[in-house]
């Protein structure tokens, strides 16, 4: 099994890609933020230390954590914003790597897909086969979050210059999907991209 690392900045259209993949039952695809989410909910490993960080204010009367509370919590402490990032990561990480192994031993996959906005800079690299970068030019990134998101021009700037940059997207992964064009070109590229693993 092949494990495969999917990274780019916002707007990039990695989903596009990840949903093409998902249709193929050899590949298993994992978002990370997705995972995050999971362990954050009633009876995940993040649960109760959240609670802990963030305290009762921020729960929904059926006792999940509001994320929107949540958000505004973090967003407004640096401090506890690091402390749920500190909780978080790694244990994403951790479940990542057990998911990994179980996937291995059972033998149903070919490969497997991790996205993570933060794949670069928390280590998956190491933890991955390969990196590959979907990438789309800056001003298609910026026409796609206005349109499917309504981002102003101000959130995105701010959004880019916390990501990674062209540079370091290329220096750490082995592949680039072109992603400024059509989808069918993109899809084309990375069947190719298939076909060499």
């Amino acid at each position: 099994m092949r494990v495969i690392g999917i990274t780019g900045g916002v707007g990039a259209g990695k989903s596009t890609i990840l949903s093409f993949l998902e249709k193929d039952p050899s590949m298993k695809v994992v978002r990370t933020d997705e995972t995050a989410h999971k362990l954050c909910e009633i009876g995940g490993s993040c649960y109760e230390p959240l609670i802990e960080i963030l305290s009762r204010d921020v729960l929904a009367s059926d006792g999940a954590i509001d994320r929107k509370k949540m958000a505004a919590r973090i967003f407004s402490d640096k401090d506890i914003l690091s402390k749920v990032n500190d909780l978080i990561h790694p244990a994403v990480k951790e479940y990542v790597l057990n998911d990994i192994e179980k996937e291995k031993n059972t033998g149903v996959y070919n490969w497997y897909f991790l996205e993570a906005a933060l794949l670069i800079e928390e280590g998956y690299d190491k933890i991955c086969d390969e990196l590959w970068y979907v990438y789309a030019d800056q001003n298609v990134r910026r026409e796609r979050l206005k349109a499917s998101r309504g981002y102003s021009d101000e959130k995105i700037d701010s959004i880019m210059a916390s990501q990674s940059s062209d540079e370091v997207f290329r220096k750490y992964c082995a592949h680039t999907i072109d992603n400024s064009g059509s989808e069918e070109q993109s899809i084309r590229e990375l069947r190719e991209l298939l076909e060499l693993g």
